[in-house]
């Protein structure tokens, strides 16, 4: 389906156009008409297949039509929810683009920075907001925001946010909308926890799965290397030396396992970089920026720090740890082969992490290619001296409990 059946406002189809989309995506052209339609909406979407614009889009054309006048007060009418700072920021230039022909505001707020320009753009009105969970609940504790005239909820990458600890953040900002709230729910997996949450906040929501849940990208040869947990450094430099491998992106499980896979590489000459919660905005920002710009050959990543990274035409990823949830191999993956080109996704298994591909298998479904011509296999008796990692602790959000009363909430007003 094109863009222009799609009865959008001609100032919208004039910068969609000029963004080069001239057809929709599945999960676009499934999702688009219902949100227009108002209803509430579960999308499960792999990364890479338009989910962003699938809710941008519509969002912006219910506005446009309510927000005409500039003149008009700016109340926050729709609000975002992501997990991770780069994620928001993506979103929150997308939102940009497809409005740049529309008056409305938006503004993307996350923590690690100073909150002042945040609020002082809140003071002045915002038709848009894209938060993560733990500066929206403390800018709302502070009375910056008010949600009382909340049209449309988005609660983006649902899975992540729940491996990340932030279900109780969750809660505690549905409470904060109006009951009357149109609420789209986007996740790239969809596992029990995320069927339960979409229960609790959604009413009689439209379904738009576009590949089936498990499902890995179609376009990615995936391929699987069994190596000695002690080589897998030289492996990964093997494989980068002798593959000519480039615009590589490769995923620690780990912040300082990250760092260790730097440092390893750039002795051998290699331009690597890392990214993880441990650094700076300013800095992931410019580690980002160099790898697009191919300054940087090889990115290595933590899982939640990658959530954020929106680059096309990726060629290489590399699992150097196994996920130890087998649908974060299912996100990883997705990263390569997107936007029609072809991906190699190249994963590591040592012996501690056998179960975890035995998992991975069990979900995928798919006969991955084993690679048995290298020179760090497998030894018996070798030192596998570190026992499998503790899955990820989640992190408790601190309470900020809503002092308003249940008529209150249900007496808010929409923006109608």
């Amino acid at each position: 389906m094109l863009f222009e059946d799609l009865s959008l406002s001609k100032s919208i189809q004039r910068a969609v156009f000029e963004e080069g989309y001239i057809e929709a995506t599945p999960i676009q052209e499934q999702s688009i008409p219902i949100v227009l339609a108002g209803r509430d909406l579960i999308g499960c979407a792999q990364t890479g297949t338009g989910k962003t614009a699938a809710f941008a889009i519509p969002i912006i054309h219910q506005l446009h039509r309510i927000v005409g006048s500039s003149n008009k007060k700016k109340l926050i009418r729709a609000l975002v929810v992501t997990p991770t700072r780069e994620l928001a920021v993506q979103i929150g230039q997308n939102f940009e683009r497809y409005g740049k022909y529309t008056n409305l505001t938006q503004l993307t707020i996350f923590g690690g920075v100073s909150q002042i320009p945040q609020v002082d753009v809140l003071k002045k009105g915002v038709d848009v907001l894209i938060a993560t969970p733990g500066r929206l609940l403390d800018l709302h504790k502070q009375g910056y925001i008010d949600l009382d005239y909340l049209h449309t909820l988005v609660l983006d990458e649902a899975d992540q946010m729940l491996d990340m600890g932030f279900v109780n953040d969750v809660k505690k900002i549905v409470k904060l909308t109006p009951n009357n709230r149109q609420t789209l729910l986007f996740s790239a997996t969809m596992p029990i926890a995320i069927r339960e949450l979409a229960e609790m906040f959604l009413k009689d929501p439209a379904t738009v799965t576009v590949s089936p849940v498990s499902s890995t990208a179609e376009k990615v040869e995936q391929r699987i290397y069994f190596v000695d947990k002690t080589e897998k450094r030289n492996l990964l430099y093997h494989l980068i030396r002798n593959e000519k491998l480039s615009d590589v992106l490769v995923f620690s499980r780990t912040k300082h396992g990250a760092d260790n896979v730097v440092k390893a590489l750039r002795k051998h000459g290699v331009a690597a970089e890392a990214i993880h919660g441990d650094k700076s905005q300013t800095a992931r920002q410019r580690v980002l920026d160099a790898f697009k710009r191919k300054e940087v050959g090889v990115l290595v990543a933590t899982d939640i720090a990658a959530r954020g990274i929106d680059i096309d035409l990726l060629p290489y990823v590399v699992n150097f740890d196994l996920p130890n949830i087998p649908e974060t191999y299912v996100h990883r993956i997705g990263r390569t082969g997107r936007a029609g080109s072809t991906g190699i996704a190249i994963s590591f298994c040592s012996k501690d992490e056998a179960p975890y591909w035995k998992d991975i298998q069990k979900l995928i479904q798919v006969d991955v290619q084993t690679i048995t011509d290298h020179p760090y296999p497998w030894h018996e008796g070798s030192p596998e001296a570190e026992a499998a990692p503790p899955k990820n602790s989640n992190r408790s959000g601190g309470a900020h409990k809503s002092r308003k009363s249940t008529n209150s909430k249900q007496n808010k007003k929409r923006w109608y």
